[in-house]
């Protein structure tokens, strides 16, 4: 879209922006204006930066050269941004932020379900977008150093999370997570019968100082289909405190072991 940027934004510097980024973006939009304003943005803060223009093209491009983040945005010639991400998705977790029409609810949403880890509403500020970039780059880069400062495997019953592989697995079988929904279930999993609040959940799990709370809800969502999807649905340790926010209520064998 012609209108997603202003001149204002197209000269302005990024003061905010992580001094020490680094990493290989690819971007993903059709319109030239956007890609180009965003791509440049990137590489003053140090990221290599690889553009495509439709869906499939962005498609090779990630297998050819597996990027760290994608910004992909949904309103795509031929394949869309939804399908581009759930096939993203199904080759591994490499961060995506997707980039949404003003008032799409229904695709942020959807975009949220398949697997993306952020949303950017056009018209947008590039500035926001590269600390959106940084934020996310940063979440799925510090579980190693997490690892190494804290206790490396969590368990609850038959639950294990090992920080420092990245891997989640629920009664040996494997659970595939994005870096959001990982980041939320070790938190939630090391403060557990703690309730949290949307806005702090946003906070010290993401870094987040602003955006829309609603991506919190989603993430949870998800995170719970998924809990439940691996145990046919017998438990979700993942409560609603109405009114309030979120707690993790450990699992009956784990409450045994520490009583």
């Amino acid at each position: 879209m012609r209108d997603a940027l202003t001149l204002t934004d197209m000269t302005a510097s990024t003061p905010d922006a992580d001094p020490s980024a680094s990493g290989r973006i690819l971007v993903v939009d059709d319109d030239p204006t956007v890609s180009d304003v965003v791509a440049r943005y990137l590489r003053r803060e140090g990221y290599d930066v690889a553009l495509a223009g439709d869906g499939l093209v962005a498609l090779d491009e990630a297998a050819a050269h597996p990027p760290d983040l994608v910004v992909l945005d949904i309103m795509l010639p031929g394949l869309d941004g939804l399908a581009v991400c759930r096939r993203l998705r199904e080759r591994g977790p490499v961060p995506v932020i997707l980039l949404t029409a003003l008032g799409a609810e229904t695709d942020r949403i959807m975009g949220l379900e398949m697997g993306a880890d952020d949303y950017v509403t056009k018209p947008f500020s590039p500035r926001e977008l590269v600390l959106r970039v940084a934020s996310v780059l940063r979440r799925s880069r510090a579980v190693p150093a997490l690892a190494a400062s804290a206790k490396t495997i969590l368990t609850d019953g038959n639950l294990r999370v090992d920080l420092a592989a990245h891997v989640v697995e629920l009664d040996r079988n494997p659970l595939m997570l994005t870096v959001r929904e990982f980041d939320l279930l070790a938190y939630l999993m090391r403060h557990p019968r703690q309730t949290f609040t949307r806005e702090e959940l946003m906070h010290d799990v993401w870094g987040w100082s602003f955006g829309d709370q609603s991506t919190v809800t989603v993430h949870v969502r998800r995170l719970r289909q998924k809990l439940e999807a691996a145990s046919d649905g017998v438990w979700s340790p993942i409560s609603t405190v109405w009114g309030v926010g979120y707690r993790y209520d450990p699992s009956a064998q784990e409450q045994e072991a520490h009583s």
